[in-house]
C-alpha cells in the first residue's frame, strides 16, 4: 500500500472503529426529500451543487436505511469485500486503522450493575392470582368455601305455572298423564315372601326346629309389611310364636319406619303387644332390623336384629347374624328377667344354586342373662346353649 504523505495528519487518529460493521438506525431525513428513486450505489450530489431532491416526499422510501453518516470527508464505498484498493499514488485513508473487528457482531451491552433480574418471569408484588384456578360453580357435595357464591335465581325462574306444559296443553289432561306416569313408574307395587331360616337345630341331646319370615306389598314408600316367628322341639310344644301385621314408611332411602301389632303365643301366655321399630340396610350393607313392644299389660321390652352376607364366591356366602332381647322389668309368668335378657350369635355359610334357592349349614349360641338365666335354672333348663343347624333359605 503506498505511504501516507508525512505531512498529512491521520483523518482517524483516535477513532473507535469496531463497531463499523454494525447496523445503525437509518439517520432522520430532512423533511420534503424524496428517496425513492435513490438507488444502491448512487453518488451524493457534490459539494456545491443543489439538491436534486429538495422538495420532495421520502414517506414511500423502501430501500434499506443506510450506514450512519461517516466523518466529513471519509468514502467508505470499497470498505465491502471484493473491492480494489485505492489507486496508487493516493494515500490511504484508513492506513493504521485495525479493522478485524468491523464484520463481527457486538456482543451485547453489559446490564447496569444493581440490576436484579432474577424476578422477570414473576408477578409484581400484590397481585393475588389465587382465583384464577377455581373450580367451576356446579352444584357438589363437598363443604368447599373457595367456591364463589351461587348467584340467585332470576325472578322469572319462579313465575308462571308449575307446569311449563300447562301453558300449552289443558291443565286437567296434563296432571292425569303425570299421575299415570307416577303409577307407572315411581308408585310400582310389589310383593315379596322371604324365608330366611327354615331349619332344624341340634343341641344338647335335643332337636328343634325354627322358621322366620317376613314380606310386603306395596309401593317403594307406603307398604303393609307382615313378620313371622315360630321356635320349638320335634318331641314336644311350640315354645313360642309370634305374628306381626305393621305399616310401613320409608323415611330414609334404606330405612323404614314400621308400627303395627304382634300377637304372641306361648305356653306360659299369650300377649297382644303395640310395636314400633326402624327396619333397613345400614352402612357397609348391614340389613338391621329393631323394634319395641309394649303388650296389653303394660309391658316394655325390645329386640333388635342385625346381620351381613359376606360373599366368599359368586354362590357361597357366610352369614353372621346377632340377635340381643331387652325389657324394662321383670315378668316371672314369661321367665323374663329385666335388662339384658338373652344373646344369640350364629353364623351360616350358605349355597345359592339360585338367588332364590339356597341350602346352608351354620352355628348358634345363645346366652341368657341376669333373673331371666335364674328363671331358666329354675325350671332346669341351662342358660346356656350351642346349636348346629341345617336349613334353606328361599324367597319369591
Amino acid at each position: 500500500m503506498p505511504e501516507r504523505a508525512p505531512a498529512s495528519a491521520d483523518p482517524h487518529a483516535g477513532h473507535d472503529m469496531s463497531t463499523m460493521g454494525q447496523t445503525a438506525p437509518a439517520p432522520a431525513m430532512p423533511a420534503g426529500h424524496d428517496m425513492s428513486t435513490m438507488q444502491s450505489g448512487q453518488q451524493p450530489a457534490a459539494a456545491g451543487q443543489a439538491d436534486p431532491h429538495a422538495g420532495h416526499d421520502m414517506s414511500t422510501m423502501r430501500q434499506a436505511a443506510p450506514a450512519p453518516a461517516m466523518p466529513a470527508g471519509h468514502d467508505m464505498s470499497t470498505m465491502q469485500s471484493g473491492q480494489q484498493p485505492a489507486a496508487a499514488g493516493q494515500p490511504d485513508p484508513h492506513a493504521g486503522h485495525d479493522m478485524a473487528m468491523m464484520s463481527q457482531t457486538a456482543p451485547a451491552p453489559a446490564m447496569p450493575a444493581g440490576h436484579d433480574m432474577s424476578t422477570m418471569g414473576q408477578m409484581p408484588p400484590g397481585h393475588d392470582m389465587s382465583a384464577m384456578a377455581m373450580p367451576p360453580d356446579v352444584p357438589t357435595s363437598a363443604d368447599n368455601p373457595g367456591r364463589p357464591p351461587e348467584m340467585p335465581l332470576p325472578p322469572g325462574a319462579t313465575s308462571g305455572p308449575a307446569h311449563a306444559a300447562d301453558t300449552l296443553f289443558d291443565p286437567a289432561e296434563m296432571a292425569a298423564a303425570r299421575e299415570q306416569l307416577r303409577v307407572e313408574n315411581g308408585d310400582v307395587r310389589t310383593t315379596a315372601v322371604i324365608i330366611d331360616q327354615l331349619e332344624a337345630s341340634f343341641g344338647d341331646g335335643e332337636e328343634g326346629y325354627a322358621l322366620d319370615a317376613q314380606g310386603w306389598t306395596g309401593g317403594d314408600i307406603n307398604r303393609f309389611w307382615w313378620k313371622s316367628e315360630v321356635e320349638g322341639d320335634f318331641d314336644g310344644e311350640v315354645e313360642e310364636a309370634e305374628i306381626q301385621a305393621l305399616y310401613s314408611r320409608a323415611f330414609r332411602p334404606f330405612f323404614d319406619f314400621q308400627t303395627g301389632l304382634r300377637q304372641t303365643y306361648r305356653p306360659e301366655g299369650d300377649r297382644t303387644d303395640l310395636v314400633v321399630g326402624v327396619q333397613g340396610l345400614a352402612p357397609y350393607w348391614f340389613e338391621v332390623d329393631a323394634a319395641a313392644f309394649l303388650s296389653n299389660k303394660g309391658e316394655l321390652t325390645a329386640r333388635a336384629e342385625a346381620e351381613y352376607d359376606q360373599r366368599i364366591t359368586n354362590r357361597w356366602i357366610v352369614q353372621p347374624r346377632a340377635e340381643v332381647v331387652l325389657s324394662a322389668e321383670d315378668i316371672p309368668e314369661l321367665r323374663i328377667g329385666s335388662g339384658l335378657t338373652s344373646l344369640q350369635i350364629g353364623a351360616r355359610l350358605r349355597y345359592e344354586f339360585h338367588k332364590e334357592f339356597a341350602p346352608y349349614v351354620g352355628l348358634e349360641w345363645t346366652k341368657s342373662f341376669g333373673n331371666t338365666a335364674d328363671f331358666l335354672e329354675a325350671d332346669g333348663r341351662s342358660s346356656e346353649d350351642t346349636r348346629l343347624v341345617v336349613g334353606i333359605r328361599t324367597w319369591f
